[in-house]
């Protein structure tokens, strides 16, 4: 990689991180070309994307922004995966961590929170937004849904007087 190239990526690399909403790192030593492609679909199918960078370039891209105490976990053969999402990237990585003990999870950032890899794994074991936001539609159309059959209800019952007494009239 040329200087300039170098240059270029950093900035890129700085701009993720700065705008996203979570960072998780990981060891990739051993994982196969088709493992990679493999973790980089899942975590696209996610929300998310899965970067390789050397680590001087990495902690270069780190400086100035709020995930800058991460830049511990940058040692040896280290992956980046992230998305906007908070639950996503680590969902997908915790995910495809149980199939292959060969990515090792080593920890990660939430805006200026540091995690571990305990703390990665409990964020990915939390809902993600699109399933909460599921959750409070449900929540907010139960109401409705009761207060619709408290009203209908006396209305039922009102049917079924009249209708017994009709029944009573025919057999008399």
């Amino acid at each position: 990689m040329e200087r300039a190239e170098k240059h270029e990526f950093v900035g890129s690399l700085n701009t993720v991180f700065t705008n996203t909403g979570v960072v998780v790192v990981a060891h990739y030593s051993g994982l196969s070309v088709a493992q990679m492609t493999a973790l980089r679909a899942q975590v696209r199918e996610a929300g998310g994307s899965v970067k390789v960078a050397k680590n001087r370039l990495a902690k270069l891209a780190l400086r100035g922004t709020e995930l800058e105490h991460i830049s511990e976990l940058f040692q040896g053969p280290t992956v980046i995966v992230y998305s906007d999402d908070p639950v996503a990237a680590p969902k997908a990585a915790v995910e495809f961590a149980k199939k292959n003990e060969k990515l090792v999870l080593l920890g990660g950032a939430l805006g200026s929170t540091n995690l571990d890899a305990e703390g990665v794994k409990a964020l990915a074991s939390m809902p993600s937004l699109d399933e909460l936001r599921g959750k409070l539609v449900g929540l907010l159309q139960t109401p409705a849904t009761r207060v619709a059959q408290v009203l209908n209800a006396p209305a039922g019952q009102l049917a079924r007087v009249f209708a017994a007494y009709a029944e009573k009239d025919e057999a008399a």
